[in-house]
C-alpha cells in the first residue's frame, strides 16, 4: 500500500521507475524535496531526469515506486496537484496574438488562483512591455513571461525546466531573486538546469542523475563537503622533483613546457600553505595558482565519468 503524506508536504518518490518497452529510462529513483526548499535535478544526456519530471507531474504512470507531490499521487490527482502547482516548460506556450498583459489576464480568468497581473509584470521585469505581443518579444523576454505564468497566485510548488536558457545576465538574475523570494514565502521549487553555477548559486538540495538512477542526492552543502577540495598550480620541471610531502594526493604531469601540480586534498589550509611556504624557500615560480573547494561541476564530472558509485 502506497504510503500517505500531509497535504504539506513537497515532492517524495520511491523507488520510482519507468520502461520504454524494454528499456528502463528510470531506474529505482529515490527524491525527496522539502517545502520552502529549491531542489536541483541535474543530469547527463539520457539519463531519465525528463521522464522523471514527467512523472512527478503526472503525465506518466510509474511501473514501480511511490510518488507523492503536496501529498497528492501525481497520476491519479492531477487536477488537485494542477491547483497548487505552476510549470514553466521548456518550450513555451504562449498565445502569439496576446500582449505579455493580455496573456497574465486570460490566465487570471482560468486559474483558481489570485494575483495581480500589472505587479507580475513588474516582477519579472516586463512592466515596459506590457502591451507588446507574445510572438514580439524577445527570447529572454518569453522566457520571463513564462516565469511569470509560472509563478501566478504563489503556487505551493512551482516546475521550473531549464527557465534561464537563453536569457541574458541581467534577465538570469532577475530570476535568480524570484526564485530566492519564492523560496523565502514558502514555495518549494523544483528546478532542472544545464547551469551547474545556477544550481550552486539556488539549491538547498541536488540529485544528480546517470542512467536512469540517482548517483548523488542530498543537501549541496553536505555533498561538497564530502568531496576534497584542490590546489593547483604550474611549476618549471626540474623543481618539481623536490616538491614538499602534502596531506592530500598530488599527481603531477606535464603541461605545455611546465609540471602541472595538482594536489586531491581535505586539508585544503595546510596544503597550499605547505606548497606556499616551499615555493618561497626554493625560490619556485608558480603559475596558475589556484585552490578552491569541491564544487558541483567537479560532482557531475565525477558522475558523468563513473568514479561516483551510485547509492
Amino acid at each position: 500500500m502506497a504510503p500517505t503524506a500531509p497535504p504539506g508536504l513537497g515532492v517524495r518518490a520511491e523507488g520510482l521507475s519507468f520502461d520504454y518497452g524494454s528499456h528502463r529510462a528510470v531506474d529505482r529513483v529515490d527524491l525527496h524535496a522539502r517545502p520552502g526548499e529549491v531542489f536541483a535535478l541535474l543530469g547527463t544526456n539520457g539519463a531519465g531526469k525528463t521522464t522523471t519530471l514527467e512523472l512527478l507531474q503526472g503525465y506518466r504512470t510509474p511501473a514501480a515506486g511511490h510518488v507523492r507531490v503536496l501529498g497528492h499521487d501525481p497520476s491519479r490527482e492531477r487536477r488537485a496537484l494542477r491547483r497548487r502547482t505552476g510549470f514553466m516548460l521548456q518550450e513555451a506556450g504562449l498565445l502569439p496574438g496576446l500582449t505579455a498583459l493580455e496573456s497574465l489576464r486570460l490566465w487570471q480568468r482560468i486559474s483558481s488562483r489570485t494575483d495581480d497581473p500589472r505587479a507580475l509584470l513588474e516582477r519579472v521585469d516586463l512592466a515596459h512591455r506590457a502591451d507588446v505581443p507574445a510572438d514580439r518579444l524577445s527570447g529572454g523576454e518569453k522566457r520571463r513571461l513564462d516565469v511569470a505564468l509560472a509563478i501566478w497566485g504563489r503556487p505551493d510548488l512551482v516546475v521550473l525546466d531549464e527557465p534561464t536558457t537563453g536569457l541574458d545576465p541581467r534577465s538570469r538574475s532577475t530570476l535568480w531573486d524570484l526564485v530566492r523570494d519564492l523560496r523565502s514565502g514558502g514555495t518549494t521549487v523544483l528546478l532542472t538546469t544545464h547551469y551547474l553555477e545556477e544550481a550552486e548559486q539556488l539549491a538547498d538540495r541536488v540529485a544528480i542523475m546517470h542512467r536512469g538512477r540517482v548517483a548523488l542526492a542530498g543537501p549541496l552543502p553536505g555533498l561538497l563537503h564530502e568531496h576534497p577540495s584542490t590546489v593547483a598550480a604550474d611549476l618549471p620541471a626540474p623543481d618539481a622533483r623536490g616538491l614538499p610531502p602534502f596531506h592530500g594526493n598530488a599527481v603531477t604531469r606535464p603541461h605545455e613546457g611546465r609540471v602541472r601540480l595538482e594536489v586531491s586534498t581535505y586539508a585544503l589550509q595546510e596544503d597550499l600553505t605547505t606548497l606556499l611556504t616551499w615555493a618561497a624557500r626554493a625560490g619556485v615560480e608558480l603559475t596558475g595558482l589556484r585552490a578552491h573547494a569541491a564544487t558541483l561541476d567537479h560532482l557531475f564530472h565525477l558522475v558523468r565519468t563513473g568514479q561516483e558509485p551510485a547509492p
